[in-house]
């Protein structure tokens, strides 16, 4: 069969592999739907969750796992993700819902939709591979504080007029607002998280989402006998239907084709689409996208060692760009590959991305039939699931092994991206941590070019000496003021760059620097020249000189020049 593809990257690829060149049967079909139906029942409450803390109706978590859900799993790279929205989205999304409302998330996350199209088609497949584990780590758990710390208001039922947007002024508000605990959304709390850690010992297949829910929902039952009442997702949310038909909770319809910015902005009215709102909101498209970009590589890499299979990194991109495309149009928030849904969905036994499309149909089921019943869930238990959502999130087992075993170098990077995260925002973390990742490991590199004398001679005044490591901007200034004290005092100086494996710009400025450096009458050789320095000195005409500069191919032939114009 022959597969069209775009730019060297091949759109459906994992559909494509999965179910065309691998024959499809109705066995897989089978266990395709059974893997589908677990991970549904887990995605339906975590969409949910994860809807409210970004800001908006959980309605539109929902709509996120139906459109985006079938449309990346489609149209990706990877086999066995399940996409969704995800708890990394989180901090960025609030935000964004806060200042332009939902009109405004929803145009975000059709511009990152863009953005990772174009990077799925520049083939930037492999960007996973240039982030470092310390950068990641200490975005995804500062992300981690920073969610946990939101669930904290909704958990213990706690009365606040105002959430300030600073993370210091938001714990300060929290901690002022302590006396106003409410114990009976506490207790459904600390119940649903009870059941959340002591199901998975339980060895059951049923994942401990819904049970936790149903207990916490119990509980709230046994509180409203006593005529207490809490806050719910039908108490909080309300939703207005085109034929001017209100309700509270979860509207019971299909996703509705609507234009993003016809929808309510922050201030209730439709969005202005204008190049003022475009520039606007393009800092948090972009932080989308590379969060999503970063997200979904990173759980496809995932994947691919639980599975043995491997997937199209430049293809996972483009589904990723396609499905925040279409789901703005129905209601769907950011969306990326989950890597818990997706490790549940390889472990209740997956074969094919027809799996994540079976979760996503669960989802649109759950809209039509439950969604009256999904109205009761109390938003104390919600933010417990939240709260595990971030404990996971925040691997906190690498965490400590990193403090404890890795270089100082790394932990001052993670370290570095945790506090910016928490106390600013992702964008900034991942910079800084990227450039100081960058700066620590160069120096680290520089560190490793040194010089190392083969052979000295009085008699002749030679000086003998191997370079080791790359002569790069950062290290060559260095071997050359090194080399230029050592030389004091001989007259010829031949140096060996047989393991000189890069010579770039900066490295050949301090060379030629050095040589003009040279005292009349002391002689520079070099020998053993590779391919990329040898290059570089031609590109740059880097010719012998008479009496100062000269090459030879190997160092034998150097020694034998030497002895031969002693001789003579």
């Amino acid at each position: 069969m022959k597969t069209h593809k775009i730019n060297g990257v091949m759109p459906f690829s994992a559909l494509i592999e999965a179910c065309w060149r691998e024959p499809y049967n109705a066995q897989r079909f089978v266990k395709d739907i059974i893997a589908g139906i677990t991970v549904g029942i887990i995605a339906i409450p975590l969409a949910m969750a994860l809807a409210i803390g970004s800001g908006v109706p959980p309605q539109y978590g929902l709509y996120t796992s139906a459109v985006a859900g079938i449309v990346i799993a489609l149209s990706g790279g990877s086999r066995f993700s399940v996409s969704g929205p995800t708890a990394a989205f989180v901090v960025i999304l609030y935000p964004v819902s806060q200042q332009f409302g939902l009109s405004g998330l929803l145009l975000a996350t059709l511009m990152s939709g863009v953005f990772l199209l174009l990077m799925g088609l520049a083939r930037f497949g492999r960007l996973i591979e240039y982030i470092p584990l310390s950068v990641t780590l200490g975005f995804t758990s500062g992300i981690a504080i920073t969610i946990g710390t939101m669930q904290i208001k909704d958990f213990f039922g706690l009365h606040l007029e105002h959430v300030p947007e600073s993370y210091l002024m938001k714990v300060a508000a929290l901690a002022q607002a302590l006396p106003t605990i409410s114990w009976a959304d506490t207790l459904i709390g600390a119940t649903t998280l009870a059941v959340l850690i002591l199901w998975p010992r339980l060895g059951l297949r049923l994942p401990g989402h819904l049970p936790a829910l149903l207990a916490g929902t119990a509980v709230m039952g046994i509180f409203a006998l006593f005529d207490t009442h809490v806050a719910t997702i039908g108490s909080r949310f309300s939703y207005l239907l085109a034929d001017g038909t209100q309700g509270q909770g979860i509207p019971p319809i299909l996703p509705q084709f609507v234009l993003p910015w016809n929808l309510p902005s922050g201030n209730g009215q439709p969005l202005d689409l204008s190049w003022n709102t475009l520039t606007a909101l393009m800092p948090a498209a972009f932080s989308m996208a590379m969060l999503g970009a970063i997200e979904s590589l990173l759980c496809a890499v995932v994947l691919d060692g639980m599975t043995g299979k491997k997937h199209n990194s430049n293809g996972e991109l483009i589904g990723q760009g396609l499905g925040n495309i279409a789901a703005p149009f129905f209601g769907g928030i950011t969306a990326t590959a989950a890597i818990a849904r997706s490790a549940a969905n390889v472990r209740a036994g997956a074969t094919s991305p027809i799996s994540a499309v079976i979760h996503s149909l669960l989802v649109i089921l759950a809209l039509l039939v439950l969604a009256p019943w999904l109205s009761f869930l109390p938003l104390a238990a919600m933010a417990s699931l939240l709260l595990m959502v971030a404990w996971n999130m925040s691997e906190a087992h690498k965490v400590v092994y990193l403090l404890r075993r890795a270089p100082k170098d790394d932990i001052i990077v993670m370290l570095m991206c945790m506090s910016l995260t928490v106390l600013f925002d992702m964008v900034i973390a991942i910079t800084v941590g990227i450039v100081l990742a960058s700066l620590l490991f160069m120096r680290r590199i520089a560190r490793m070019t040194r010089l190392s004398v083969l052979s000295e001679s009085a008699e002749t005044s030679t000086l003998m000496l191997r370079v080791s490591g790359p002569l790069f901007f950062a290290a060559a200034e260095r071997i050359f003021s090194e080399l230029l004290v050592q030389s004091e005092d001989y007259d010829t100086i031949v140096m060996q760059w047989d393991a000189v494996p890069v010579l770039d710009a900066g490295g050949l400025n301090a060379f030629q620097r050095f040589v003009e450096a040279l005292p009349e009458g002391k002689q520079l050789i070099i020998t053993d020249i590779p391919f990329q320095p040898l290059k570089t000195f031609a590109r740059a005409r880097i010719a012998p000189i008479s009496g100062k500069l000269a090459f030879f191919s190997t160092l034998p032939d150097a020694v034998k020049h030497l002895n031969e114009s002693a001789a003579s």
